[in-house]
C-alpha cells in the first residue's frame, strides 16, 4: 500500500468507515513510519489523550488442567512455576490498595485453571467486596470459562469488567490448545456481556500465527463489540511447548499495534506481556496506536515498573483515564 492510499484509508476511518479484511491485509506492506503516524492520528481522533492503565494479580497459580502451549501454569508443562490456591481477601486487598496508591485505574484478579468452582467464586466475590469497601479502584476479573450465573455474582460484587483473551484466530486456536475451544471462549464472552460486564479480550502474538490470523482475531474482537484489547507478545518460557519459538521483532510488534488501531479505532489497545521486545519499554508503541497498558508484573513473567510507566504516560502527553 502506497502512502496516498494509506492516507485515503485513514481519512475514511476518521469519517466512520469500518476497515475491511482486504484493506487490513493491504496494510501489512505499508511503509511502517507512515503507518504508525496514521494509526496515531486515528487514536488521537477517537480517544484523545486518555491512557487506560491497569494491573493484574496472580490470585491462584499453577496446576491448570488446560493444555495451552504457551502457558507456564499448565499441568502439561514443567516450568517450575509457583503453585498455590486462591489468595484470601487480606492479600488481594493489600495488593489493590498498593496499586491504587500508585494511580492505577483498574485492578484485575486472575486465576489459573479452566474456571473457578462455585465455592471459589463466592470467595473471590467476598474479596472484590472487601476491595470495593477499601478503595475506589475499578475491578476486573479473569477467572476462566465460568457460566452466566457466576458472571452475575461477579457483577453484584462490584466487578465491572471481565477479561477473557481469544488468544489467536479461530483457525489457529486448535494448533495451540485442545482442552477447550475458540467457541467456548466466545460463549463465555457473550455470557459476561449478557450479565452486564464490559469485556476485555485480545491475544498473544508470535505463536506461529500468520498475518491473516492476527487480522481475523482483531475483526472477531470488533464483531463482539469489545473495546479493550490487550496485545501480548510471546515470551517463550522454558518447559512450555513454545519454548523454542523465536520472539517477534520490535518493528513487527509496532506494525501489529498500528494495524489493530485501524481495525479498532475507538478502543483501548493495551500493551501487555512481552514488552521486552521493545528496547524502549514500549515508548514507540504508544505512538503507534496503543493507548493503554498492563503495568507491573504479568502472571508468571516480569513486567514493567508502575512508577516508570506513569512517568512515561505523562511525558508522552497522555492522561491516566479509563477508556
Amino acid at each position: 500500500m502506497n502512502n496516498t492510499t494509506l492516507s485515503a484509508l485513514r481519512d475514511k476511518i476518521l469519517a466512520g468507515h469500518k476497515i475491511t479484511k482486504p484493506e487490513s491485509i493491504a496494510l501489512i506492506d505499508a511503509d511502517l513510519t507512515s503507518l504508525r503516524a496514521a494509526a496515531d492520528e486515528i487514536r488521537n481522533h477517537f480517544c484523545g489523550d486518555k491512557f487506560d492503565i491497569c494491573t493484574i494479580v496472580n490470585a491462584k497459580s499453577g496446576k491448570c488442567t488446560e493444555n495451552c502451549k504457551w502457558c507456564a501454569q499448565s499441568k502439561f508443562h514443567k516450568t517450575g512455576v509457583k503453585e498455590y490456591p486462591l489468595l484470601d481477601s487480606t492479600a488481594l486487598t493489600k495488593e489493590a490498595l498498593y496499586n491504587h496508591s500508585k494511580g492505577i485505574l483498574r485492578y484485575s484478579i486472575v486465576s489459573s485453571g479452566r474456571k473457578l468452582s462455585d465455592a471459589e467464586i463466592d470467595q473471590v466475590c467476598a474479596s472484590f467486596k472487601a476491595i470495593g469497601a477499601a478503595c475506589d479502584i475499578s475491578l476486573c476479573a479473569s477467572v476462566g470459562l465460568i457460566n452466566y450465573e457466576q458472571f452475575v455474582k461477579l457483577k453484584s460484587a462490584g466487578v465491572s469488567r471481565y477479561h477473557n483473551n481469544l488468544e489467536t484466530s479461530r483457525r489457529h486456536f486448535p494448533n495451540l490448545c485442545t482442552t477447550h475451544t475458540y467457541d467456548d471462549k466466545v460463549s463465555a464472552i457473550k455470557d459476561a456481556q449478557r450479565a452486564g460486564l464490559v469485556v476485555c479480550s485480545g491475544g498473544i502474538m508470535g505463536m506461529g500465527e500468520t498475518w491473516e490470523d492476527r487480522i481475523d482475531l482483531a475483526l472477531d474482537i470488533r464483531e463482539l463489540g469489545i473495546k479493550s484489547t490487550p496485545v501480548n507478545f510471546l515470551q517463550p518460557i522454558t518447559g512450555t511447548a513454545l519454548e523454542n519459538q523465536k520472539p517477534l521483532s520490535a518493528d513487527e510488534g509496532l506494525r501489529i499495534l498500528a494495524i489493530y488501531r485501524f481495525i479498532l479505532p475507538d478502543s483501548a489497545i493495551r500493551l501487555a506481556g512481552g514488552r521486552n521486545i521493545f528496547d524502549d519499554k514500549g515508548k514507540a508503541a504508544f505512538g503507534s496506536g496503543a493507548n493503554a497498558a498492563i503495568s507491573g508484573d504479568m502472571l508468571t513473567t516480569l513486567g514493567t515498573n508502575i512508577d516508570d510507566d506513569m512517568k512515561l504516560i505523562y511525558e508522552l502527553g497522555y492522561k491516566a483515564e479509563k477508556i
